[in-house]
């Protein structure tokens, strides 16, 4: 039996029980009142390219599915590729080297007549050969300028001239709840169009890059695509989605294009980006921690390890300090630290406003630069081992401590603290363990075992404190309560 279906405006209004489709000047009305992206599309998409990135075989036979990386049979997708992407002939059955075999597709845009484009790294990180389709369907071979992994962001060349490019705009006057666009080619479908709105500015999911997010469906082969206004100005390339099944799932990210010029512009006249770096580890500063150490907000960042000899350690900078300010700069979270200490050019001379044990104060140093793929350091263990000197008692915060032996803090490169032997009750709470080395309690110096049992017998038992707890290479403010009496 045939199925009938009736297609209706969506727009209905009830009258007397009955629905009647609205009249044609309500429905204009309500067409008026929607954003019209159809200029600007006709205007920007030209400046829009697919990206197809293929490696060099070493030598096997059969045939190459044309499917996105990393799709499986559970893809919804999967059907839909299968059936109107077939398979093209693989690599050369004889073995020899040198047959393309592709890697992935993703999306660029022109950024000048003469052929100089955007995307992203992770598009083209390992690929042999970049190919480059415009929208009259002509393909380039790219060359790859430079590629940075940390900003995601690449810069690729085609020889070509008077190709359309798109405007940049000011991706810092975006406003949440703005109209966006993103064009590319997601799962390789060349030259879509998804809308939505900004849905949050300044999102912190990678330490260079204060990402936007978006609701404006990207998905696999979006990447490197633009994020444009409605002014048609780009103003974002198109990142990274969150999802848990690898399709888009509401919540996309985009590298706003300020911060993708500054690596371009870099990339362009040098091939690599250079960052500054001043040889220090942080952590957030919680309100748990602010308040007991006198600090009006919970703002800054907290240094937890510092690099012997590094740019911090010759300006002074210690353990337990919280950085409030970097070249006149506020520092309001942990992030924001890495960004504006990358964007530094090595070598200058900046000021430091810090916070150290109830007071603030100011520091210079000179900025290092920091190596391309800095390989991370060997941890060195925890700040167990050698000999100690005899422990005393559980104290009223249920820590057994011991001293440390002058050569140890010589080691440690620490002038006082006293390591932790056993913890129980309040201690074991806060998540101190045996190794852990107590360097100060509400901002004053741990200086032996019996001045810390003496601090510790006098604390308010009805408020937080926070200890400054060294473990391993790195430090960091525990916020602790004592035990009441009789526990």
């Amino acid at each position: 039996m045939k199925r009938l279906f009736l297609l209706l405006p969506l727009t209905v209004a009830l009258i007397t029980g009955t629905a009647t489709i609205a009249a044609p000047a309500a429905i204009a009305a309500q067409a008026h009142d929607l954003p019209d992206f159809a200029d600007l599309v006709e205007r920007a998409g030209p400046a829009v390219v697919n990206i197809r990135t293929v490696e060099r075989s070493k030598g096997s036979s059969g045939a190459v599915p044309q499917l996105p990386e990393g799709m499986d049979e559970n893809d919804p997708f999967y059907e839909f590729f299968r059936r109107f992407f077939p398979p093209r002939p693989g690599p050369n059955p004889h073995g020899r080297g040198g047959d393309e075999v592709p890697r992935g597709v993703g999306s660029g845009f022109f950024i000048s007549g003469d052929g100089y484009l955007l995307t992203n790294h992770h598009v083209v990180d390992g690929a042999d050969e970049i190919y480059v389709t415009l929208t009259d369907k002509r393909e380039f071979k790219g060359k790859l300028i430079g590629s940075d992994r940390r900003t995601d962001v690449a810069l690729v060349k085609i020889e070509a001239s008077n190709l359309p490019r798109l405007t940049i705009g000011d991706s810092s006057k975006l406003r949440v709840g703005e109209w966006v666009v993103a064009i590319g080619s997601p799962f390789g479908l060349d030259n879509t169009v998804t809308a939505g709105i900004v849905s949050a500015k300044g999102r912190d999911t990678g330490d260079y890059l204060p990402f936007i997010q978006t609701d404006v469906a990207v998905n696999p082969g979006n990447s490197g695509g633009p994020l444009l206004n409605m002014r048609g100005e780009v103003v974002g390339i198109n990142s990274q989605i969150y999802s848990r099944t690898g399709g888009f799932m509401g919540i996309s990210f985009a590298i706003p294009i300020d911060e993708a010029m500054r690596v371009a512009d870099q990339l362009k006249s040098s091939g690599r980006v250079v960052r500054g770096r001043i040889g220090v580890g942080i952590a957030e500063v919680t309100k748990d921690v602010s308040e007991p150490l006198g600090l009006p907000k919970a703002v800054g960042a907290l240094v937890r390890s510092v690099e012997a000899n590094g740019p911090a350690d010759r300006g002074g900078l210690e353990v337990g300090d919280i950085i409030l300010k970097f070249d006149g700069k506020s520092i309001e979270k942990a992030s924001d630290l890495p960004r504006v200490v990358g964007s530094t050019k090595p070598g200058a001379k900046i000021g430091l406003q810090i916070w150290r044990k109830g007071d603030i104060r100011d520091l210079q140093l000179t900025v290092g630069e920091m190596e391309s793929e800095r390989a991370p350091r060997a941890a060195r263990g925890q700040n167990g081992g050698g000999p100690s000197a005899p422990s005393a008692g559980v104290n009223a915060l249920g820590l057994t401590v011991s001293e440390i032996p002058d050569d140890r803090k010589a080691q440690l490169r620490i002038k006082n603290g006293v390591v932790v032997d056993a913890v129980e009750g309040a201690a074991a709470r806060a998540g101190l363990r045996p190794g852990d080395v107590i360097l100060s309690l509400d901002n004053q110096d741990v200086t032996g075992v019996r001045q810390l049992s003496e601090m510790a017998a006098k604390l308010d038992k009805g408020r937080t404190h926070v200890l400054l707890v060294r473990r391993g290479d790195n430090a960091a403010f525990v916020p602790i309560r004592p035990a009441p009496p009789g526990r």
